[in-house]
């Protein structure tokens, strides 16, 4: 056998676990994941550091690793609980961008539908004194009902007058981000720490410093919701004819036309479903991770969201696992960075090469089936 011979036999084993197509909305971002953890650990050892070490703190500060001592009402439950808390509005943005993608648009007003939602959410119900068990609920559905209206909007003009959904949501973006600003400097700011005053304690998602086993934890009501929601976001694009249309309008709009669907009504549709989702972004970030709002700033979530929901392939399920792999990396990097002595920039680094890798994740596709069509071609010349 020649060395040409031999070179392409192992070339096709080395992408054979690729090959299978069923398998590659898998495989192809775990592949991804592994040569950014590589190219990463390569940064760090230029660094004079060793990876492991710092892979390892990086789990520690996670919550995923226990650390060698916490401070008191500490423990590893409650950094895992934390996890779960910054996890849960990432996760919801990032299913507000894969439904728009299943459409074939592109909502990058992520972060100003939870601007929005946020702050409606905020002086209708988190300043009002309801009890808990009408508050949070009220939260959760106004969230919903002014995410979905700002996202609806989006889709309408997008059918309507052909306004890229690109434009119009940065546009909104600017417009929640200095409106809501004057507001909360004209009516709602808390003169020490120059942010919206903070919520009752009755309409936050987050129980802060709930005592159990001598522990003080914050308990992400909303983590559930989000878990919930991926899974009925499955069931609806798979098993339902609303998710087969949105889909069908996806991939093709004129052939959707040619077969009596409605291109508009799943254009908006779809554009609503994802502000609503962004908008239960919104309200458990602003009144669940958080307890106000920052004047003038917009979360990162809203942006971080669009690369998650492309390394989760815009898979529901997918996107779960993607948003708790970056939030592992983001909240573990402030005790990678004290423990390992490595700056807590390298985590942006790392979060940075992943989607970097995953983003190739098509022409990995396009590639592997060349080199599958290739093997293939050259057994039967062979044979």
């Amino acid at each position: 056998m020649s060395k040409d011979s031999n070179r392409k036999n192992l070339r096709y084993s080395l992408i054979r676990p690729l090959s299978n197509e069923k398998w590659q909305p898998i495989s192809i971002p775990v592949v991804s994941i592994l040569i950014s953890f590589i190219a990463a650990a390569l940064v760090i050892l230029l660094m004079g550091k060793n990876p492991m070490q710092a892979f390892y703190n990086l789990l520690q500060g996670s919550g995923i690793l226990p650390k060698p001592s916490y401070a008191g009402y500490k423990g590893i439950a409650t950094d895992f609980l934390s996890l779960l808390n910054a996890m849960t509005p990432l996760v919801f943005a990032s299913l507000a961008v894969a439904v728009a993608l299943k459409a074939g648009l592109f909502n990058i007003g992520v972060s100003g539908q939870m601007l929005v939602s946020g702050f409606l959410a905020t002086i209708l119900v988190g300043y009002s004194g309801l009890d808990a068990i009408i508050a949070k609920p009220l939260v959760l559905l106004i969230g919903f009902i002014a995410g979905g209206l700002m996202g609806g909007l989006v889709g309408w003009l997008k059918y309507r007058f052909n306004i890229h959904e690109v434009v119009s949501t940065i546009m909104l973006n600017y417009i929640a981000q200095y409106v809501i600003s004057f507001f909360i400097h004209m009516y709602y700011i808390d003169p020490v720490s120059r942010q919206s005053k903070y919520i009752g304690e009755a309409a936050r998602l987050t129980l802060v410093n709930v005592e159990l086993a001598n522990l003080k934890m914050d308990i992400p009501l909303g983590f559930i919701l989000a878990i919930i929601t991926a899974i009925l976001l499955k069931f609806v694009m798979d098993k339902t004819v609303v998710g087969f249309e949105i889909k069908a309008v996806g991939s093709n709009r004129n052939a959707a036309k040619y077969a009596g669907m409605n291109v508009g009504r799943n254009t908006v549709l779809a554009m609503g479903m994802s502000g609503g989702l962004a908008g239960l972004a919104g309200v458990t970030y602003y009144l669940g991770y958080f307890s106000s709002i920052q004047p003038k700033v917009l979360s990162s979530i809203g942006f971080d969201s669009i690369a998650v929901s492309l390394l989760g392939n815009s898979h529901p399920i997918g996107v779960i696992f993607s948003s708790f792999l970056v939030s592992v990396i983001d909240q573990g990097s402030t005790y990678m960075s004290s423990q390992s002595g490595i700056r807590q920039e390298i985590a942006s680094v790392i979060i940075g090469l992943i989607l970097l890798v995953s983003a190739c994740g098509e022409y990995l596709k396009q590639k592997v089936r060349r080199l599958k069509e290739k093997e293939v071609e050259r057994k039967e010349i062979e044979s």
